[in-house]
């Protein structure tokens, strides 16, 4: 890892979906950053989330309507972790699947992951 960068821990997230009845569906496991140890300046430097107004949807159904076109919807839900990192962002080896000898090596993320304050962004 570079000298002047440096790491944020990362954490596994259990979940278990449930039937009415209590039986269990799925587990689901998602690997999470510890985002709280980021800090303004040095590992992000916007945070926001692009979003839509309703009054923009309205008018473009609108303007495809007037000219007659055809409208298509498409809803991604891998799309939040999709997004490519401009920040160079280091974290640690999720807990029990560290390397061994290599404990203190560290992963580079090219891609966004849940937890970092600029996810949103991306």
């Amino acid at each position: 890892m570079p000298q002047d960068k440096k790491c944020i821990d990362v954490k596994w997230v259990f979940k278990t979906n449930l039937k009415p009845y209590g039986h269990v569906t799925k587990y689901k496991v998602r690997l999470v950053t510890r985002g709280f140890q980021e800090k303004y300046g040095e590992d992000y430097y916007e945070v926001y989330a692009p979003i839509v107004r309703m009054e923009t949807i309205k008018l473009i159904f609108a303007i495809a309507i007037k000219h007659n076109r055809s409208m298509y919807q498409l809803d991604v839900k891998s799309a939040f972790l999709n997004g490519e990192l401009k920040e160079e962002i280091y974290v640690s080896q999720p807990p029990d699947f560290e390397i061994k000898k290599k404990e203190e090596y560290v992963y580079k993320l090219d891609k966004a992951l849940y937890g970092l304050k600029q996810t949103p962004r991306t």
